[in-house]
């Protein structure tokens, strides 16, 4: 039974709460938080009867855990992975890896000099129709991808410290469509042209919009355009998705199964006709938030890297803060700038 720490209880942890709570192989020994109440609020939603703590290293000393669970905001991520691996604990992050790529090079630092591991919830790998479509991708069933576009639009009045961020969008959820970007195509993307913007009718004080254009190792583009700020016909939280390729086109809206059709190549008319094909179902036996923490609880129990350790989701982060460096500088930058800076 491995004993679980968990620190904050913001509106995020209600993910983590309800995902680790139903697994019988983990227990949720103590709750940190800077505020005792939402700490104790949490507890007794849950049914836990675990101590509830204020101060993240008095808890570790008193209950000695084996994995901290990082719910705080991203400003004081770095802060706590020092604290945890430094008393000998593995980290379950909530995304991003960090609020700056420094950042995210120092926990990398960190969990190779306490050989601990600090991996990140990137919850949006984890369902059905994400599974589905990355195997009708990477299988090439329309032929060889040269173009990935994906869509998010929507308006959510979150209040706090996202109302505050500079960027907004890129940094709090863009990096989930990156991040899916990088499962979808399997390679890793070596550039970026980037403007983002801010729409007068905006509740947000930095930039809550942004169209980036990401060219990939294999020559593949990627095209994202999102609002934090566009009332009206939402996308789903997974974005809209359009994949084409040599021989046709794959779709994917976020909620619905992705679908497909190829071009007739015997039809040598002006406009050949389209063919609707099946896309092969891959289940995902555990969807979002419970997805993500089997892989990274597994990872641990068995010794392995999981699939977003730090070393990997860092190419995901460097995604956006190039394309952050991009809008500020009007230029296209490459990736490589920022990790080997």
């Amino acid at each position: 039974m491995l004993k679980i720490l968990q620190i904050g209880c913001g509106a995020i942890s209600q993910a983590w709460f309800s995902s680790i709570t139903k697994r019988d192989d983990v227990e949720i020994c103590g709750i940190v938080d800077i505020n005792k109440d939402a700490a104790l609020e949490k507890a007794a939603k849950f049914n836990l009867t675990c101590p509830v703590f204020t101060d993240t290293a008095k808890a570790i000393d008193t209950i000695n855990p084996t994995i901290a669970i990082d719910n705080v905001i991203p400003s004081v991520r770095l802060e706590l992975a020092k604290i945890c691996m430094s008393k000998g604990l593995h980290v379950l992050s909530e995304k991003p890896l960090a609020d700056t790529i420094d950042n995210a090079k120092q926990i990398i630092k960190l969990s190779d000099k306490y050989s601990r591991e600090f991996f990140v919830m990137q919850n949006r790998r984890y369902n059905t129709g994400m599974f589905s479509y990355k195997n009708a991708i990477q299988t090439s069933l329309t032929g060889k991808i040269g173009y990935l576009g994906a869509e998010f639009f929507r308006d959510p009045h979150f209040g706090g410290f996202r109302d505050e961020m500079p960027s907004p969008l890129l940094i709090d959820m863009a990096i989930h469509t990156f991040d899916q970007a990088r499962f979808l195509l399997g390679n890793d993307p070596v550039s970026v042209i980037c403007k983002e913007y801010n729409p007068k009718w905006s509740w947000y004080k930095g930039n809550a919009s942004a169209v980036c254009i990401f060219t990939f190792e294999d020559g593949t583009i990627f095209n994202y355009t999102g609002s934090w700020c566009a009332p009206g016909m939402k996308t789903s939280w997974d974005s809209n998705w359009r994949a084409v390729g040599s021989l046709g086109t794959c779709g994917w809206n976020g909620n619905d199964f992705p679908t497909a059709q190829i071009y007739d190549s015997n039809d040598k008319s002006r406009h050949p006709l389209d063919t609707d094909i099946r896309i092969q179902k891959i289940e995902c036996p555990l969807n979002s938030h419970e997805g993500c923490i089997d892989e990274m609880i597994e990872s641990i129990k068995v010794g392995r890297k999981a699939q977003t350790d730090c070393r990997d989701n860092i190419k995901s982060l460097a995604m956006v803060f190039a394309a952050i460096k991009s809008s500020v500088q009007n230029r296209e930058v490459q990736i490589k700038e920022l990790l080997e800076e």
